[in-house]
């Protein structure tokens, strides 16, 4: 794969004890360092009336003085630095950069995947939080779809934390589908099934929010089940993934079970699905904080574009997820299974 990265982003200084910090992106070139076929690219840095395409002017300003007032705690958990504005403009950057290249014609063993920090998918139109200041998949996907590149993107999130602000940006529109599969309760507390979109919208949201303690079998069939027929309808251009990497077993602030195989079998599942509809294919990175399971993720995703062939799932899925998958059929008039 090819990998949007900066040195810039390591300079958003979240402090000692928080848990996105930029041991993560440290952590993830020390694992794909064992991984032969790795390639990096520094992209450019987004325009700032890029980001303002998917959020409010005044939003944009504040942040950005706020920086240069030297930062501090937008909020208990988003915290930001002088650094930070840089920062996020780079991480913005990184994942248009990854939109265009896919898009571009880069796929198989050289599809894109931006390790841009700080993360994007809670980033609302005008607001920042949880950890994130600018959506990152959304200013990539409004940027490819502005300069004519796509007509209809596709944004799958597999966060363990639903992206309420990718789905808050493109919720009334009709030209981005927002799907996610998170863990239901957990921050920020949105995502249910009945949240399908509304006006053009309506039926360009799909969520899955699955119960504490999913695992792979879980994620997997709410993939086959619910998200491949609904975006096989929307038959988009781009697929990006938001991937998130703290659904892990592992992860320190979780409770579901996906295994680092899970990961493979779910980038199979996405791989599979872009063959069948011919859609471009770009990750962005979101969450994921042990850093043992974060990169393991990471080195995962690429060694499957590399060739490596994913396990099947070792358990069925509960049932309790079976109904809720039911449940996303239903709202989505996908027909009952």
């Amino acid at each position: 794969m090819q990998f949007g990265y900066s040195e810039t982003c390591l300079d958003h200084d979240t402090g000692p004890r928080h848990p996105e910090t930029a041991d993560r992106l440290r952590a993830i070139r020390r694992g794909l360092a064992k991984r032969h076929g790795v390639e990096y690219v520094d992209a450019s840095p987004a325009e700032k009336s890029t980001v303002a395409a998917v959020h409010d002017d005044g939003y944009v300003d504040e942040f950005h003085e706020f920086c240069r007032d030297g930062g501090g705690n937008w909020d208990p958990d988003t915290v930001a630095v002088e650094a930070s504005w840089d920062a996020a403009l780079t991480s913005a950057g990184l994942a248009e950069w990854a939109a265009r290249a896919a898009l571009d014609g880069d796929d198989g063993r050289n599809t894109p995947f931006s390790l841009g920090r700080p993360p994007g998918h809670h980033a609302v139109e005008d607001d920042a939080m949880g950890f994130c200041f600018f959506n990152n998949a959304a200013v990539a996907a409004q940027a490819v779809i502005d300069d004519g590149l796509a007509e209809r993107v596709a944004i799958f999130d597999w966060d363990v934390h639903h992206g309420n602000g990718t789905q808050d940006i493109f919720y009334d529109r009709g030209d981005v589908f927002y799907t996610s599969i998170h863990e239901d309760g957990l921050y920020p507390g949105t995502g249910e099934v009945d949240e399908t979109g509304e006006g053009d919208g309506e039926g360009s949201t799909l969520n899955v929010p699955l119960h504490a303690g999913a695992g792979d079998a879980d994620y997997v069939y709410s993939f086959d089940e619910a998200i491949a027929p609904a975006v096989e309808r929307f038959d988009p251009d781009l697929f990006i993934v938001s991937a998130g990497f703290d659904a892990h077993r592992h992860d320190p602030i979780s409770r579901m079970r996906v295994s680092t195989e899970g990961y493979a079998m779910l980038t199979e599942c996405v791989q599979e699905l872009c063959e069948e509809t011919d859609a471009a294919i770009a990750f962005v990175l979101e969450g994921g904080y042990g850093l043992d399971t974060l990169s393991e993720g990471v080195a995962t995703v690429h060694e499957t574009f590399d060739g490596r062939i994913a396990m099947d799932p070792e358990e069925d899925p509960d049932e309790k997820n079976v109904e809720l998958v039911d449940d996303v059929r239903a709202a989505h008039g996908l027909g009952a299974k």
